[in-house]
């Protein structure tokens, strides 16, 4: 991509949680990191230093609210405040895995909608704008009275496997639950494939029974997508089944990578050949030999551009294929 030459009015800023994509979203965009210190007190207390004058600027704050998540969270809000009190002209947070973006809606009586609760907090600490990828619901961007733009992984993924030559008809993409169909579907049309769709008769958080396929799996390649991978139950336990169907191969794909504690060895025991990932999340723990990832920077890169340069975003949403 064009690079964009560092503009004085325009600044970016790396928080704690994910300096690996933010040096990469630097070097993409062409615009170098600011200068800044942040550090915790022995009672947990955040403490954060702007290195040089915001005044004026237009400044982007990367930081994932991912583990730990409440640190991050409240790093990014003491940042948020310490630039609105230095007189910056606008403060866009990008932040490539949104923390509690599950918790949308009240499930169950008396729960919150934590999600709308940060969305309020990051508005009333100052925030102008705010870039994500792939949010769990795409109705959080209604939580915000601001722009939110709300970036697909999915052309990202497509690309990927349509060079290794993972697509037509002799692939089917597999939801691993019936709540994300849609995000089967959008996968399913950039790789000409059909889809399939893994359900339970009965499921709660203390019984699963034994999941069935909707689609049909035998004879070819499965990809496994979801949004979140967290513990890896749900992608070794659809694997299992895929594979009682037929599938050949089987391959999984998840926007962010948690991997709480355990993942890595259920995850290495189940029949999958590679998990694709992007690097929105810098995970603590440990990762599975077969997991691979592949940047967002670049897409981040061009939407902080295209925002400064008050171009549209549209052309990130699709993948163009050559056939050449």
């Amino acid at each position: 991509m064009a690079q964009n030459n560092a503009n004085p009015q325009m600044k970016l800023f790396s928080l704690t949680s994910n300096n690996d994509i933010a040096e990469k979203i630097s070097e993409a965009s062409g615009i170098p990191l600011g200068k800044l210190s942040s550090r915790q007190f022995s009672d947990g207390e955040i403490m954060i230093n702007i290195e040089e004058s915001v005044r004026g600027d237009d400044i982007y704050i990367i930081q994932s609210t991912s583990f730990p998540v409440n640190d991050n969270l409240w790093e990014l809000l003491i940042m948020i405040d310490a630039c609105k009190r230095a007189s910056a002209n606008s403060i866009t947070v990008v932040m490539p895995y949104f923390g509690y973006s599950r918790q949308d809606r009240v499930a169950a009586s008396r729960e919150p909608i934590t999600a709308k609760l940060v969305a309020n907090m990051l508005v009333k600490a100052g925030v102008n704008r705010v870039v994500t990828l792939d949010l769990h619901a795409v109705q959080v961007q209604g939580f915000f009275n601001i722009p939110v733009d709300n970036l697909f992984t999915t052309p990202l993924f497509a690309e990927h496997y349509v060079n290794k030559g993972l697509s037509g008809q002799d692939v089917v993409v597999v939801s691993p639950k019936n709540s994300g169909i849609k995000r089967a579907r959008s996968l399913a049309e950039y790789l000409d494939a059909p889809i399939a769709i893994i359900d339970y008769a009965q499921e709660d958080d203390s019984h699963r029974e034994e999941g069935y396929i909707i689609g049909d799996v035998a004879g070819k390649k499965a990809i496994l997508i979801d949004d979140i991978l967290n513990t890896g139950k749900t992608f070794a336990e659809a694997s299992k089944i895929v594979e009682r169907g037929g599938a050949t191969e089987i391959y999984a794909v998840s926007s962010h990578g948690l991997f709480a504690g355990g993942a890595a060895d259920i995850l290495e025991a189940a029949p999958i050949k590679e998990i694709l990932l992007t690097d929105s999340v810098l995970s603590k723990e440990r990762i599975p030999n077969n997991a691979k990832y592949i940047t967002a920077s670049e897409l981040f890169a061009d939407a902080i551009v295209r925002i400064q340069e008050r171009q549209p975003l549209s052309p990130l949403f699709t993948f163009h294929h050559n056939e050449d």
